[in-house]
């Protein structure tokens, strides 16, 4: 049996100065093009999970994150987490601690999805328990594709 704490990289919380740092980098991206990046929703069984796909040779920054989730990761992209870096290769299932605003540079098409418990009913209100910046997310303005079934 493999012992997948040795294997997984996790995403620890982050310092307020490393924070700081990504919102830096956000306001240069901010200043420039910005590209469509559609959000796939899916409220179920007590679970909220989010989905985007960043283009390979776009760098994005993430919302900061305020309860613990698990990031499953499909595609190479590069996370700045802090004072640390991850490449994340291939399919990778990150879990992620409360207290992180990442950055990601996509080598190739990557998608990234988010997973956390929740009682929430409509995306909003799960946006607004994983963030307070929920009124800054992309999918606030941006093409959204939403599947809550009700259980």
């Amino acid at each position: 049996m493999r012992d997948l704490a040795t294997l997984t990289p996790r995403m620890p919380a982050m310092t307020e100065a490393a924070k700081d740092n990504v919102r830096l980098l956000e306001q240069a991206i901010l200043a420039r093009p910005q590209c469509d990046i559609p959000t796939e929703h899916v409220l179920h069984g007590g679970m909220y999970c989010r989905t985007i796909c960043i283009p390979a040779g776009v760098v994005i920054t993430g919302a900061e994150i305020k309860v613990p989730t698990m990031l499953v990761v499909v595609g190479d992209t590069t996370a700045f987490i802090g004072d640390a870096e991850f490449r994340l290769q291939g399919f990778q299932r990150v879990p992620a601690s409360a207290g992180r605003k990442v950055s990601f540079f996509a080598h190739a098409d990557t998608w990234l999805t988010m997973l956390f418990p929740t009682d929430a009913t409509t995306v909003e209100r799960a946006e607004e328990e994983f963030t307070d910046e929920a009124d800054r997310l992309w999918s606030r303005n941006g093409v959204n594709h939403v599947l809550v079934t009700g259980e």
